[in-house]
């Protein structure tokens, strides 16, 4: 009898650590936000980055950017904007951090009277805006390095996805070198973004 409680006890503990692991590893894998598409860009020689997107945590902020990836919108764009530890900027037209769509959207963040919950840590994908204005988020998005900015991201950007696969690539984006305005000395540039899912 007591064999068997022993034996029950150990197939409990075990169930229970197996949960835990699945938990942990739905929670790295998006948590609780829905993947609504999920894209690939693909950076010239540097590799590609999978990027989840959570529709139904800032859906203004996907369908734009959704729609612009199926007009072709980013390919051959630039990360114009690169900061190591902090993020990598892309989606600028101009290539000057002016630049955009041509269309700006509602900025869905806390201070704009949004729940969006996702906290910029590495790898989230975020919306850029200009300064103060809210509602001026276009093309423009730029992709967490670190988390280490979060507290003066979160609740100020619309984060809407995540990167799967491919922070190695953000890693060697982040590592070019940059002159004047965080500006990469020479172009890292977007190949091609497409939705492949």
């Amino acid at each position: 009898m007591k064999r068997l409680k022993l034996i029950l006890l150990c197939a409990v503990m075990i169930f229970g650590i197996l949960a835990i692991s699945a938990c942990g590893e739905k929670e790295s894998a998006g948590g609780d936000y829905e993947v609504t598409h999920v894209v690939e860009m693909t950076v010239k020689d540097k590799g590609t980055i999978t990027i989840e997107l959570y529709g139904t945590l800032a859906p203004k902020t996907v369908e734009n950017f959704v729609s612009l990836v199926e007009e072709g919108f980013y390919d051959g764009l630039t990360f114009h904007r690169i900061i190591s530890g902090f993020m990598i900027q892309g989606g600028d037209p101009e290539g000057t951090g002016y630049g955009g769509s041509g269309r700006a959207i509602i900025g869905e963040f806390k201070a704009n009277g949004f729940d969006n919950t996702l906290s910029h840590d590495r790898g989230v994908i975020s919306m850029a805006r200009r300064g103060d204005s809210y509602d001026s988020a276009t093309s423009q998005f730029f992709i967490c390095h670190t988390g280490d900015y979060k507290g003066s991201l979160d609740g100020q950007y619309a984060s809407f996805g995540r990167v799967t696969k491919g922070m190695e690539v953000v890693d060697a984006i982040a590592a070019v070198a940059t002159g004047a305005a965080d500006k990469p000395i020479a172009d890292v540039i977007i190949e091609s973004v497409k939705i492949v899912k």
